[in-house]
């Protein structure tokens, strides 16, 4: 797998995520498209958005976030391992935020509840 311009952390996180999903290289089309949007004449003479489609699966990625062709290569691989691993039914960093979000909310709610039934009672005499 070849070396993008992210940190070192990176690349190997990506490496290692692939692996684990069983993604492999060679499974991969990947294809280069010039982008559109901002960037001006660069995004014209240069093609920087990334296409890749896995092959196994049938998932395509666009990406064209950036305008250096190497971070857009890696943004597009994160983006399908993330596909890929909810197809699997893995729980995603994701699903595992939104969990947290979601037992905190309940929390509140019950001690919002609780708090109001002993308000509401009247006072022992």
């Amino acid at each position: 797998m070849p070396n993008f311009a992210v940190s070192e952390e990176k690349n190997k996180w990506l490496r290692e995520k692939m692996e684990s999903l069983g993604i492999s290289e060679f499974d991969i089309e990947e294809k280069f498209i010039r982008s559109s949007g901002k960037g001006g004449q660069n995004v014209n003479k240069t093609a920087t958005c990334v296409y890749l489609k896995h092959i196994p699966t049938g998932i395509e990625v666009k990406c064209m976030k950036d305008r250096s062709q190497s971070i857009n290569r890696f943004l597009a691989r994160r983006e399908l391992v993330d596909r890929i691993e909810k197809l699997s039914g893995k729980k995603t960093n994701e699903d595992i935020k939104r969990g947290k979000i979601r037992r905190q909310k309940a929390k509140r709610r019950k001690r919002a509840r609780l708090k109001h039934e002993h308000t509401d009672s009247p006072p022992n005499q």
